[in-house]
Order: C-alpha cells, then sequence, then structure tokens
C-alpha cells in the first residue's frame, strides 16, 4: 500500500511537467513571438520619428498626439473583438489580428504629413486590439491560476525582448537604410519590419490549438490533468452560469476598479517605449544606432527581474503587494530620471529601474481580474479593463509631448505619469481584498 501511495504523486508530478512543457512550447512561446513583433510594430514610431520628423513637418506634440490617437481606435475595437473571440475561437481571431496590424504598420511607410501619421495609427490600433486580452484569454484555456502569473510573465517578457531585439535593429536600419532604392531609411524601418507580421499571422493559424482537449501533441493522461485542473477552479469560483455573463461583469464595481488601476501601465508603457529614445539621445547619445543599443540595456535587466518578481507571486500565491512594489518604483524612478537627464549613465539607470517596475506590474496585473472573472465575463471583462486602461492611458503621450513643446523637456510629464502610478498602487492596496484574489494570508 505504501508503493502505491508515494508512486502515484511521483506519476501524477512527471505527467503534469510533461503537459504543461509541451503547453509553454505550442501555446506560450509562439504567442509570446507574435506579442514580440505586435510591440515591434507598435513601438517603432519612436526611433523613426527621430528622422521622419523632419521629412513630415512633425512637432514633438503632433507626435505625442499621433501615439495617443492608436489607442483610440485601440479601445473602440478591444471588446468586440474579445466578444467575437469566444464565437469564432483563438485561431481565427488571432491569425485575423496579426495580419492586419502587419499590413497597417508596413503601409505606415508611405505617410507624408502629420495627418497621414494619425490616419495610419488610428488604423494600427483599430487592427492590432483585441491582440493582448485575447491572448490572456487563450491561456485560461490551458493554464490554472496557480500557473497564470509564470505564464503572464513570459508572455510580457515579449515587452522587454521586442526593446532588446527591436531597439538595435531600428537603429541599424535608420543608419544603414538611408536612400537605399531612392527611401529614407525611417520608411525602410516600417517595411522591413512590418512583413514578418504579416507572414507569421497566416501561419498561426495553422499551428494553434483551440483548447486542450483538441489538442493531438498531448496524451490522453495529459489532457484529463489540464481539463481537470481548469474544471477544479472553476467550480472554485463558484456561482452559477449567470454570473460568468458579460453583462454581470459590467455590473461589478470591482472590473472598473480594476480598469482605474490598469491605466497606471500604459501610462509608464509610453515613456518607456515611446519617449526614452529621445531621452537617451538628448542625454548624451552619439548617434541613433547607440541609441538602440543603449536601449537594450534596461530590458535585459527588466527581464530578468520580472521573472523573478513573478515566480515570487506564484510561489506565495500574493499578488497585491507584489504589484504595489513594482509600482512604487516605477513612480520613485520617474522622479529621479527628471534630475539626471543630463547624465548618459544615470540616465540608463533611472530607466532601468522604471523598466523593471513596469514590467512587474505589466505581467502581475491580470492575474488579479482573471481571478474573480471567467467565461465570457472573462472575454469581455478583460478587454473592457484593457480598453478603459488603454483610453486613459492614451493621455499620458499627449500630456508628454505637450509638455515638452511648451517647456524644452518632458519633466513635468514625467511627473504627471508618477502621480497616476502612485494613486494606482493606493488603490490595489486599499480597494482590491486580499480575499477577493483567492491569496494567501
Amino acid at each position: 500500500m505504501s508503493t502505491v501511495s508515494t508512486s502515484v504523486p511521483a506519476d501524477l508530478s512527471m505527467v503534469e511537467r510533461s503537459a504543461y512543457r509541451k503547453v509553454d512550447l505550442r501555446i506560450a512561446a509562439v504567442l509570446f513571438g507574435c506579442f514580440v513583433l505586435s510591440f515591434i510594430d507598435r513601438v517603432n514610431i519612436s526611433f523613426a520619428h527621430l528622422q521622419m520628423r523632419q521629412d513630415i513637418g512633425l512637432t514633438d506634440g503632433q507626435y505625442g498626439f499621433a501615439i495617443g490617437l492608436l489607442f483610440f481606435s485601440y479601445v473602440l475595437f478591444e471588446v468586440p473583438s474579445n466578444l467575437l473571440m469566444v464565437r469564432i475561437g483563438a485561431r481565427k481571431t488571432l491569425s485575423r489580428i496579426m495580419i492586419l496590424w502587419g499590413i497597417v504598420s508596413t503601409l505606415t511607410f508611405a505617410v507624408q504629413t502629420p495627418a497621414h501619421l494619425y490616419v495610419a495609427r488610428l488604423a494600427l490600433g483599430a487592427a492590432e486590439a483585441g491582440f493582448f486580452p485575447g491572448a490572456l484569454l487563450f491561456f485560461t484555456h490551458w493554464y490554472p491560476a496557480k500557473r497564470r502569473a509564470r505564464v503572464i510573465g513570459i508572455f510580457a517578457l515579449a515587452v522587454p525582448v521586442s526593446g532588446f531585439v527591436g531597439g538595435p535593429l531600428s537603429g541599424w536600419i535608420l543608419h544603414a537604410m538611408n536612400d537605399v532604392g531612392g527611401m529614407h531609411a525611417w520608411r525602410w524601418l516600417f517595411v522591413i519590419e512590418g512583413i514578418p507580421s504579416i507572414i507569421v499571422g497566416a501561419l498561426l493559424y495553422f499551428f494553434l490549438t483551440e483548447r486542450p482537449a483538441d489538442a493531438c501533441w498531448l496524451t490522453d493522461a495529459e489532457k484529463t490533468l489540464i481539463t481537470g485542473a481548469l474544471a477544479a477552479e472553476q467550480l472554485a469560483k463558484g456561482g452559477d452560469a449567470a454570473s460568468h455573463r458579460f453583462g454581470v461583469a459590467l455590473k461589478t464595481p470591482r472590473l472598473y476598479i480594476a480598469a482605474l488601476v490598469y491605466t497606471a501601465v500604459p501610462w509608464v508603457a509610453n515613456v518607456i517605449t515611446y519617449w526614452s529614445p529621445a531621452i537617451i539621445r538628448q542625454a548624451g547619445a552619439a548617434n541613433v544606432f547607440n541609441v538602440g543599443l543603449f536601449s537594450m540595456i534596461p530590458y535585459a535587466i527588466g527581464a530578468v527581474c520580472m521573472l523573478l518578481i513573478c515566480r515570487s507571486s506564484d510561489m506565495r500565491l500574493e499578488r497585491r503587494w507584489h504589484w504595489a512594489a513594482c509600482g512604487t518604483l516605477a513612480a520613485i524612478s520617474l522622479v529621479a530620471l527628471t534630475f539626471v537627464m543630463n547624465d548618459l549613465t544615470l540616465t540608463l539607470t533611472a530607466i532601468t529601474f522604471m523598466t523593471i517596475g513596469f514590467l512587474g506590474i505589466a505581467a502581475l496585473f491580470f492575474t488579479i481580474p482573471l481571478a474573480y472573472l471567467s467565461g465570457t465575463a472573462a472575454a469581455g471583462g478583460l478587454a473592457m479593463i484593457s480598453a478603459l486602461g488603454q483610453l486613459a492611458g492614451s493621455l499620458a503621450p499627449m500630456v508628454i509631448g505637450q509638455v515638452k513643446q511648451h517647456t524644452g523637456s518632458v519633466a513635468g510629464g514625467l511627473y504627471v505619469v508618477a502621480a497616476v502610478v502612485m494613486a494606482a498602487v493606493l488603490i490595489v492596496l486599499l480597494l482590491i481584498p486580499a480575499q477577493s484574489l483567492h491569496e494567501r494570508r
């Protein structure tokens, strides 16, 4: 009897490790690669504008406005996209999104005026809408809550990886491709970085598997283990089917509290992705290629720290204090950056700590609403939270752009971002109780 009782847990452990190793490779790793391409295509304008502003007559205020426009169209289409995914599946939805954003990003090479850029950014936001919350929803079809911070952390790792890869690539394109074929380098940047998304999006349709029960690459034991873990989680959430509908979720105050908290994520993201190249250049980087190389440093260090933070959060099954600590670090770094922007080393140090904090709050955030949303409520709720947060976040680049245009410095805008982040930290600690997240206390 003792032999049986000790061997069964060991066997189950081996099956579990094997199952999730396969899921990591076939689901998490694939969507990770897609998100890398997505983020490169979204933020490559931060490098392109270093040259394109002279060609199309773009002011700092217009640049900030163009960045913010993406989020308005993103918001309009995000909830419908996620609800449609529930009906037609992840393969069709995520593939369609990738192909469309790749086409729009590539065609941005043709803009001639600020107005053209506004249209391009609106189109990119509409095309990309739904990818991030759709991928998060897709993870809930494969991973139970105890594994979710880790996998979302891996997925969010695409942000630093895109900076690590996209920064030097964008810098090299701007440095080496000018007047090749009679076209300016910033135009080549959009073409070279947009086409891969079209190709990968077409392949994605044939590669993804909708649910564990459909996975021919899992054994029967592995399918049973994963579906059983997900079913047990649904029972633990409690409530009847109606409580998991989107309409019911819309009446839940904590949905809007979560959206208010999420505002901090795009506010900090906008500083890092859209303004840090210009800040690094101003601090003393010799040329755009060096800007790309220096931009690797915060992302490389931030990526390692983010994985450690997510691991700690999963091991302790604690979200709120981990999130609050990361948010506080980001806010302090934003303020510190305003005092050191004339020193390249100190600027990179401040941006690195800011990136660590940002990646922490970005990776951990969606473990919070996923703890109490499921079914259609999760599909629409995640999209609604993301949409509302992104809508509020769209103000960040506009505020920073206008401040820089009128004062010659981004410092005032950074103070506003820091205040938004600290307000979100207080909301998490005061208005989201630990018991609602099923945390260990």
